[in-house]
């Protein structure tokens, strides 16, 4: 929903009141008392409104729109339900949460909620619900699974101090993160399942400080998180070596690919995922020649086959490195394509070939990208000997 001007927005019809009419008229006489109202009751429905606006800051939306719902009144929905749960459970007694969402601010509301409602979180795990090729699916990042999360009620431990929380914190996400691996968990989905292990280490205590007396809250887990599960995923994308050969930059657009595909995203996702790589995403769309490029409040990484030679000379980064020599190859311009790799030094490690093929395979087979990188791949034995040879030639002249 597009809103140009500040008097064209207004709140759209609810999907619920679309169910609510066509089941008053089949089954309202057999249960009067839940279809009392001409549309459903909206005054208590735990939801955030606001971000589905689209024109204006949200600051102004919510000055605008009487009643709308924002991320504050989901948050307090949110935690009031779970305290209920806990308030109506028996000693040990246990719940279980369904959630799917993909933005990292939409799991600090759902952690923070959990954490003050007393339940304690004692298993998380991702099940794939959703068809992959759905309509919401295409051009997008959206999620393959849900996270299933059991919880209980039972004594948690008063306080935990986050230096110890923190080593705990490694080692239980290691193990569930080579276990999903194994699993097949992958992409986005594979962050989003090990925020939800991470809950159960830091779900045991009433509060978690650090040793200048602040709480740590959500926020701070998230990005611990997602630092400890960027460190494993790139090692396992890179077949468990030369994770320590490539640059940052070079890291975030594996991680990407690997995480989106060729799919744009919002940009606290990407800003996220660069930060886990130490990179700011803003820094890298505000190069006129870089690969990241915003659009609105997306955030799209490019392929080679979307970048202009002309933002390619002299390329030093690995990936520009790659881009490059992949529309080199793509137009059977041979000799430039081994002056630039013997120039550059890349030829001569396995890193170069090993982030090559660890893109191509996080790409599905239609796509351009992935079909340059395979057929660059193909003959990369034949390519490496004529760097050599025409690394000798130059000595010897």
């Amino acid at each position: 929903m597009l809103f140009n001007r500040p008097e064209q927005i207004k709140k759209s019809p609810d999907l619920s009141d679309f169910f609510y009419v066509w089941l008053k008229r089949t089954v309202g006489d057999l249960y009067p008392e839940l279809f009392s109202t001409p549309a459903t009751p909206k005054s208590n429905e735990a939801i955030a409104e606001l971000p589905l606006l689209r024109g204006m800051s949200k600051k102004k939306a919510s000055e605008i729109v009487k009643g709308i719902k924002t991320k504050e009144h989901f948050e307090a929905m949110l935690k009031q339900s779970f305290q209920e749960i806990h308030h109506v459970l028996k000693p040990d007694g246990i719940a279980t949460i369904v959630y799917a969402h993909k933005s990292t601010e939409g799991w600090e509301t759902l952690i923070n909620s959990l954490l003050d409602s007393g339940l304690i979180m004692t298993g998380a795990w991702p099940l794939h619900t959703e068809m992959k090729a759905r309509l919401r699916a295409k051009e997008s990042a959206a999620l393959a699974s849900s996270i299933y999360i059991v919880a209980r009620k039972m004594e948690r431990e008063h306080t935990g101090f986050y230096s110890e929380v923190s080593v705990d914190l490694k080692r239980h996400l290691n193990e569930k993160l080579h276990r999903l691996w194994e699993e097949g968990i992958g992409g986005a989905d594979f962050f989003i399942a090990a925020i939800g292990s991470a809950i159960e280490v830091f779900g045991r205590y009433e509060k978690v400080m650090d040793y200048e007396g602040e709480i740590v809250r959500a926020d701070r887990l998230l990005s611990d998180v997602r630092r400890i599960a960027t460190d494993y995923a790139v090692r396992q994308i890179l077949h468990n070596g030369f994770s320590g050969e490539i640059t940052d930059l070079t890291r975030f657009y594996v991680l990407y690919r690997w995480s989106y595909g060729a799919a744009k995203v919002q940009f606290d996702d990407a800003h996220k995922l660069a930060m886990s790589c130490n990179i700011d995403v803003a820094d890298e769309w505000g190069r006129s020649r870089g690969f990241v490029k915003k659009e609105k409040e997306f955030v799209r990484v490019l392929g080679a086959q979307e970048r202009k030679p002309d933002d390619l000379k002299n390329p030093s980064e690995l990936i520009d490195v790659l881009h490059r020599v992949l529309l080199l190859w793509e137009k059977s311009e041979r000799d430039e394509m081994v002056s630039l790799l013997r120039d550059s030094g890349y030829c001569r490690g396995e890193a170069f070939y090993r982030v090559a093929q660890a893109v191509s395979e996080t790409l599905p087979i239609e796509n351009k990208e992935k079909k340059l990188l395979d057929g660059f791949l193909a003959g990369r034995e034949r390519l490496r000997d004529e760097v050599r040879k025409e690394g000798v030639q130059t000595r010897l002249f």
